[in-house]
């Protein structure tokens, strides 16, 4: 049976345990943090004449460590509120506190002494069963317990978090020889349902599944980098996106996790794993040594791999010269194997391009030969620690991914590059193949995946046979589920999908996800099937982002050869389609993840219901290319300031007169939807942005971005059992009948003037005065005389308008041009017209 967790004790407020404290915060769980207690009085505390025993210098080190999660970037917080469910304390004071938690996480000092003894009290005060974990990199975790009670040991386990442990998805559990099944089942449950991890089971070995894949990858990239005499740029532009690794790459990452960690992690490794046939690579190379001698650690003492400086006022970062151990102005790295794949957009198509050369037998440049011998030893490496460390090629995948944000695990990488193309290259080369590579080969198998009709399933060395890889209760995949026949309907921007119970999904696959007509017609169809087919719709996606907003290309192109009536039937029929969405007979459910921008935004202030991931970043952002929302957003938020002003149904039919005070409150709930939208305001979490307006109480998060759709179809489901009465239904543009609070000149005013302070004090540009005075007339219903009352229609007239006009100018253009990277030449030369189209 699994345990609930509701309280939890973080012992250690260093960078990691105040991190952790903070992402259970952010999951609504109260905690205890807890320190150690200072050995002597600051200069200030002396001033104050404080005394050693004094409560607020006992708990001055846990308070430090608060402090520091709270103003860490990025936000270690959903939002800074949320550290009222942290209460500080101290080991010598407050340890008991421990008999109040149901799971005790350590996160002292990397020291197995300090960690044994530490425990040693802990067990002391714990309850019989209750939870307690170490978040180790890399200590055994049998060690860190044999001499504990067993109770202790029986409830015992590793959880290894990785930094920082808000935004990295992994969690490495490891049990320890005592460690109960029921206890693995509750920590991996809390930990994915309620913290929004991917779990993966370790075994107990040196650094575990991710960081000793992810060391030995970076010590061989460093080897690789002194044989080819590489500089750090030219390795960074090999091993981030070309690849399908992070953009930060290997020296950028480096910096940020610290040089510090890397040694001691790698010194760890090199004294436990004595058997290792690869071991020697566990020494740190001499630079690194120096750097280390020297304090060039990374971000946290200002240089690393890389410096930044400021030169004549200007910021500017410097790169390491690792070979003459100084800094110099950045080089731009000139590959021509990894500039000719960024024209390939698939990464395991460019993988394979990359690395043709090398199979041909002609070498290719230095990127194309850097770029094998990481790949190929890494894999290798893999194939050869994988039941050491773990229980299936699944799980090494899965912490690579996770923990080092991956796009391919090692034995994809071996699948898209192809295992037999490897497997000869490296004969070729004279390298043996690990058991596992030869026994999948002998047996006449040629990937360690297998798909068909949407389950996946992975080659099992001690079977020598395929098992189905198990997704998780409470998960759905589109793409699986559109392999076994479930897509209703597709067009090139998004699909309908079967969810199953009755409830349908519009999934979104455009690039970025951009709204464009396919996207909008899919939207439509989708509507049709709730009238016929299905009891509800989702509104989801499985990409890194919901929606990035409208298809600027189009808009751009648009506005050049003035084809105004265009954009206005292209946002005329954005609006309706939302508008549909919203008096739909059936509850549709939007599940925004990632960036849902501008129309992402509107799409999802239009359904019943918003269900969204935890990291969902959720703003209005069109004023940032000169432009306003005009699919429906800026009504939607005017009508939620009409709710939040108290303007009920009743007010709005006329039944109850609107009062002078009524007008003054809308007055004060409009000002921060202006300055929201104005400010292209983003939340940078799915809290934050429900402290912007654009979800509402009502509104539900999914702490696992993998459960989200699964968990908009169970909203959409338990919407239904409620009784789901839809808003009085539209019979086309204009018949939508709410009723929207507008002021009117009393508002206009107040905002003209605040705008006109901000240009003053050069805040805004004058250009941005003109797009908010736009963004004004409409959130004010107008230059009206007097408060009234007005249709939707009449506000979504207000929007097109404004965002037609306002594509026009040369400066909206302009900024499009920006943000689409086009070159000042070519926006030069464009139709950019001064005129502003009016209707």
């Amino acid at each position: 049976m699994k345990r609930r967790i509701e309280k939890v004790a973080v012992l250690g407020a260093g960078t990691m345990g105040a991190r952790v404290a903070a992402h259970l915060a952010n999951a609504g769980v109260p905690c205890y943090l807890l320190d150690i207690i200072p050995q002597e009085l600051t200069a200030e505390e002396k001033a104050k004449g404080l005394a050693l025993s004094d409560p607020n210098v006992r708990n001055r080190i846990v308070r430090a460590g608060l402090e520091a999660a709270k103003k860490s970037r990025p936000a270690a917080f959903f939002t800074p509120d949320l550290a009222r469910l942290i209460t500080c304390g101290n080991f010598e004071d407050n340890l008991a506190w421990c008999s109040q938690a149901d799971w005790i996480i350590e996160a002292v000092a990397e020291n197995l002494e300090i960690k044994r003894t530490l425990l040693a009290r802990v067990d002391s005060h714990r309850r019989p069963g209750t939870l307690v974990t170490t978040n180790t990199s890399g200590l055994p975790i049998r060690l860190i317990s044999e001499s504990l009670s067993d109770d202790f040991q029986q409830h015992w386990a590793g959880t290894h978090f990785f930094n920082p442990p808000r935004y990295m998805k992994l969690v490495e559990l490891i049990p320890g020889p005592k460690t109960r099944p029921d206890v693995l089942a509750t920590l991996e449950d809390f930990c994915d349902r309620r913290l929004g991890k991917g779990v993966v089971v370790a075994k107990d070995t040196p650094n575990f599944i991710a960081n000793r894949i992810g060391t030995f990858s970076m010590l061989n990239v460093l080897r690789l980098m002194a044989q080819l005499e590489m500089t750090i740029e030219e390795v960074d532009a090999c091993t981030g996106p070309a690849v399908g690794w992070p953009k930060s790459a290997t020296f950028r990452t480096a910096d940020i996790v610290g040089l510090d960690v890397l040694v001691s992690v790698v010194r760890n490794i090199y004294e436990n794993v004595p058997n290792d046939e690869s071991r020697e690579i566990y020494r740190v190379p001499p630079f690194i040594e120096e750097m280390f001698k020297r304090g060039w650690l990374g971000e946290k003492t200002g240089r690393g791999f890389y410096q930044r400086v400021r030169k004549d006022g200007e910021g500017e970062i410097l790169s390491l010269d690792w070979q003459k151990m100084d800094y110099r102005p950045q080089q731009k790295a000139r590959l021509a194997s990894i500039e000719a794949g960024k024209n390939i957009e698939d990464t395991q198509e460019r993988l394979r391009a990359l690395l043709a050369p090398v199979f041909a037998g002609q070498g290719g440049d230095n990127g194309a030969r850097f770029l094998w011998g990481a790949i190929s030893e890494m894999c290798l490496y893999a194939a050869r620690r994988v039941l050491e460390i773990a229980d299936s090629v699944v799980d090494v995948d899965h912490a690579m991914r996770w923990g080092f944000a991956w796009e391919l695990g090692p034995f994809e990488l071996w699948d898209a590059v192809g295992v037999e193309t490897m497997a000869q290259q490296l004969e070729k080369e004279k390298k043996p193949l690990p058991p596992l590579v030869t026994r999948l080969l002998s047996s006449g198998q040629k990937s360690f995946y297998q798909h068909e009709h949407g389950q996946a399933s992975y080659f099992d060395l001690a079977s020598a046979a395929y098992r189905q890889e198990v997704v998780p209760e409470g998960i759905l995949i589109l793409k699986s589920l559109k392999d076994q026949s479930r897509e209703v309907e597709r067009n090139s921007g998004a699909s309908l999908i079967d969810l199953g119970d009755g409830v349908l999904c519009c999934e979104f696959h455009a690039k970025m996800n951009a709204i464009g007509a396919d996207l909008i017609l899919m939207l439509n169809a989708g509507l049709k099937r709730l009238k016929t087919d299905f009891d509800a719709m989702v509104v989801a996606n499985q990409a890194p982002n919901f929606s990035a907003g409208a298809n600027l290309v189009l808009l751009f192109m648009l506005a050049q050869e003035q084809e105004w009536d265009d954009i206005h039937m292209a946002v005329r029929q954005f609006q309706n389609v939302n508008l549909a969405m919203k008096y739909a007979p059936r509850p549709v459910v939007a599940a925004p993840q990632g960036m849902a921008l501008g129309g992402g935004c509107e799409i999802s202030l239009h359904a019943a219901r918003i269900h969204a991931a935890a990291e969902a970043y959720i703003g209005l952002v069109e004023s940032g290319v000169g432009l306003i929302p005009a699919g429906g957003g800026t009504k939607e938020m005017l009508i939620r300031a009409n709710e939040k002003a108290g303007v009920s149904p009743a007010v709005a039919a006329g039944v109850t007169p609107a009062s002078a005070e009524l007008d003054v409150d809308l007055f004060h709930a409009l000002k921060p939807v202006f300055e929201n939208i104005a400010m292209a305001k983003v939340g940078t979490s799915v809290e934050e942005s429900r402290e912007l307006g654009y979800l509402r109480r009502s509104d539900l998060i999914s702490m696992n971005r993998d459960r989200l759709v699964a968990d908009a179809k169970q909203t959409a489901l338990a919407v239904l059992r409620a009784g789901y009465r839809p808003l009085a239904p539209s019979a086309g543009e204009g018949a939508a009948t709410t009723q929207i609070r507008v002021l009117g000149e009393q508002f206009l005013a107040g905002a003209k003037l605040a705008i006109h302070m901000l240009l003053r004090g050069e805040y805004i540009t004058e250009y941005d005065a003109v797009v908010a005075r736009k963004l004004a007339n409409v959130l004010a219903g107008g230059p009206l005389s007097a408060p009234q009352f007005v249709s939707e229609q009449y506000v979504l007239d207000l929007e097109r308008e404004a965002f037609v006009s306002l594509c026009g100018e040369r400066k909206t253009q302009e900024r499009i041009a920006h943000t689409l990277k086009l070159s000042s030449a070519s926006a030069a030369n464009a139709k950019l017209r001064s005129a502003s189209p009016t209707r």
